[in-house]
């Protein structure tokens, strides 16, 4: 099968056309025909070097699919409800970057009615992180408020659309006015332009010095200190990635007499029993607001996995080149073929 790996840890040059043995579907597992595959921040990272896959998974990169299973364990698809020659969504710890790609079963979701696989392609990474996080983790509820740093990323678009769904508040911040109008446009009530506005003052404007419930942070960085700063009695700041650093201070009795809850979390690594967890979670949650289209993927760019790799540069390339440069709004997908 054809796959794109990554020849060398480097810039976006460093992805090239292969090929490999096909994978074989285990216990527990389904093998997928991958119509499209989702491009996300951590494969990125994996191909500068930074983010090692998971031991056991694929060197592939790529952690979300959309395509057909064709073949896999009868008893598993069974019992999740699926059979050979659905269509799918999946969440995979790498390997995505290929033309068929194994899945564990409990990972696996029915593509929404109505979708492309180019839509479906666009979900799990960022609906698994955003309910595990924001919902789980941060215990978001109708009426409270959220923060969403990035409010223009495929986790940010996608955290703006489900929050509003179920009832909270939202504020986002994005690079540009442009990309404040994008966010206003997907739901958010506030848009804060972070190049040009105090994140912190306009959070708490805008809620009345009270502060807000909830932080989604890709940051971290300087901005885990102004978090807390905007964060309301009893708030909760949840850290998903790390753009900006490392390291932090913070103003320990700030979050002492606030009563803050302060975490963070990594999804590629966890088990498949986590995993399978949020999919049963957003099935039941989230995705009857896909079929009735209060939420919607937003698709930004679509590549060619195979057509341009022997032109300046692969449409993963491509891809990845678009994401490094931030000009995106929402989500990237690469195609494996007509979806």
């Amino acid at each position: 099968m054809n796959v794109i790996e990554i020849a060398s840890f480097g810039g976006p040059d460093v992805l090239r056309l292969a090929t490999r043995p096909m994978p074989v579907a285990g216990d527990g597992e389904v093998l997928i025909r991958v119509g499209a595959s989702g491009i996300n921040r951590p494969d990125v990272l994996q191909r500068a070097g930074m983010y090692p896959a998971p031991a056991g998974a694929s060197d592939i990169p790529g952690l979300e699919i959309a395509g057909t299973i064709v073949s896999g364990d009868e008893q598993a698809l069974q019992k999740a409800g699926l059979k050979v020659g659905d269509r799918v969504c999946a969440l995979v710890a790498g390997g995505g970057y290929a033309e068929y790609c194994v899945a564990p079963v409990g990972q696996c979701l029915p593509v929404p009615q109505g979708l492309s696989d180019v839509e479906a392609a666009s979900l799990p990474e960022t609906f698994f992180t955003v309910w595990s996080n924001v919902f789980d983790r941060g215990g978001l509820k109708a009426g409270e408020t959220l923060l969403v740093q990035g409010g223009s990323s495929g986790i940010g678009v996608t955290a703006i659309q489900m929050a509003k769904a179920l009832g909270a508040r939202v504020i986002a911040t994005a690079g540009s006015d442009t990309k404040c109008e994008a966010c206003l446009a997907l739901g958010a009530n506030h848009a804060i332009n972070y190049k040009t506005q105090d994140f912190q003052a306009e959070a708490l404007r805008l809620t009345d010095g009270r502060g807000v419930d909830v932080v989604l942070d890709m940051v971290a960085g300087s901005y885990v200190a102004k978090e807390v700063q905007c964060l309301a009695d009893d708030g909760r700041l949840v850290i998903i990635a790390v753009q900006g650093g490392v390291q932090a201070e913070i103003n320990a009795g700030l979050v002492m007499r606030k009563r803050l809850t302060i975490s963070g979390s990594t999804l590629r690594a966890r088990s498949v029993a986590f995993k399978e967890s949020i999919a049963r979670a957003c099935l039941q949650q989230v995705w009857p607001l896909l079929e009735a289209g209060r939420i919607k993927p937003v698709v930004n760019s679509i590549f060619p996995a195979i057509d341009a790799v022997h032109a300046s540069g692969s449409g993963a390339s491509q891809a990845h080149t678009l994401m490094e440069s931030n000009q995106h709004v929402g989500k990237i997908v690469l195609t494996w073929s007509a979806a």
